[in-house]
């Protein structure tokens, strides 16, 4: 089976994958570890480093843009890869919709909104768009961009020739996985939690990772006790 058939599989039957793993620790699973299990990586790109370093960071551009399967900086903001059935309910359990509607800051709505209108655009587009061009403004940007990538409003899709290296492209996800957002504006929260749990199971660092930011999103959202 071709690398991107097995790495596709793998996170269709998982549910949720990292690219690489952390610190070559079993858990969160990754595509590194499905697709090379008994072999630790070693983050190098010296004249003797592992190809396969380099190859997996190709296809994990391939695969952001094959509609397949949904990438976004999700995992303590790591690159991570979800199977259409599990983003959707995440989309759900996370409240997504909601979000979206009432729970912007002015910046991070800001950024939706282009997205909405045109996806997807590299980073340098996007921060453009936005007025939060410049390193004194990355700061302001990384905190618009968070709470998108949080509750999956924001995807990153394939790659763009824009700078002196490929930059990531963003689009939102009500534009680029219509469908999937759609189903999961309609979907009940918990039970789409019942079906994250049932797929992922109670110790799984994704789930876990889910739980505390729909935690924290019924605290803020919670009217105050009078």
């Amino acid at each position: 089976m071709a690398l991107r058939s097995k790495a596709l599989a793998a996170i269709k039957e998982r549910g949720a994958l990292l690219v690489y793993p952390l610190q070559n620790r079993k858990e969160p699973l990754s595509l590194w570890s499905e697709l090379h299990p008994r072999t630790p990586m070693k983050w190098a790109w010296d004249e003797d480093h592992d190809d396969r370093i380099g190859r997996l960071w190709i296809l994990r551009e391939e695969l952001s843009r094959s509609n397949e399967v949904v990438y976004a900086k999700w995992f303590q903001n790591r690159a991570t890869f979800f199977s259409k059935d599990v983003a959707v309910n995440l989309l759900a359990y996370l409240k997504a919709h909601e979000v979206a509607l009432t729970g912007l800051g002015p910046d991070s709505r800001n950024v939706l909104d282009l997205l909405e209108s045109d996806s997807p655009l590299s980073t340098k587009q996007l921060k453009s768009a936005a007025e939060l061009e410049g390193r004194l403004m990355e700061p302001t940007f990384n905190r618009a961009v968070r709470p998108l990538w949080n509750h999956l409003l924001l995807v990153g899709y394939g790659e763009f020739e824009d700078s002196s290296f490929p930059s990531l492209g963003y689009g939102a996800t009500s534009t680029l996985f219509e469908d999937l957002y759609r189903k999961a504006a309609t979907t009940d929260p918990d039970r789409a939690g019942e079906k994250l749990l049932a797929k992922l199971g109670e110790d799984n660092p994704f789930w876990k990772h889910a739980r505390k930011l729909r935690r924290k999103w019924d605290a803020e959202s919670s009217p105050p006790k009078p």
